[in-house]
């Protein structure tokens, strides 16, 4: 009975001894500061938005895979980027007259080439 009551006290020791090492090794418990409502780790420049700065955007896992809220705005944020983009480019096409596409005037490009290939494949594919 005694052996196992020192085998129950060295036990209990060994354990305190971990938890401690544990503790002074990984702090003691204390937590960051959660971020403010509304903010986002998730980062994108205010203007000229660059390949780079999509590849490197990072979300926070949430328990259901990304948060929301941060894919919608920077999903938001590129859209405006887009839109931004082709009205430039819309408007730099007006200065120079007629519309090109990729060097070709509007004129010779065919109808369908604005088309999503996948629909277009489709209707030609269909009887």
């Amino acid at each position: 009975m005694t052996t196992v009551l020192i085998y129950l006290v060295v036990m209990v020791l060994v354990a305190g001894v971990v938890f401690l090492l544990v503790s002074a090794v990984f702090g003691r418990g204390e937590e960051m500061a959660p971020l403010p409502p509304g903010a986002s780790p998730t980062r994108l420049p205010a203007s000229d938005i660059r390949p780079e700065h999509v590849r490197g955007l990072k979300f926070q896992i949430a328990l259901r895979g990304y948060r929301m809220s941060e894919v919608d705005w920077a999903l938001e944020r590129l859209a405006g980027e887009v839109g931004a983009l082709r009205s430039r480019v819309a408007e730099l096409e007006r200065q120079l007259g007629e519309p090109t596409n990729g060097g070709r005037p509007a004129s010779a490009v065919p109808a369908s080439a604005g088309e999503d290939p996948y629909r277009r494949h489709h209707r030609e594919s269909a009887p």
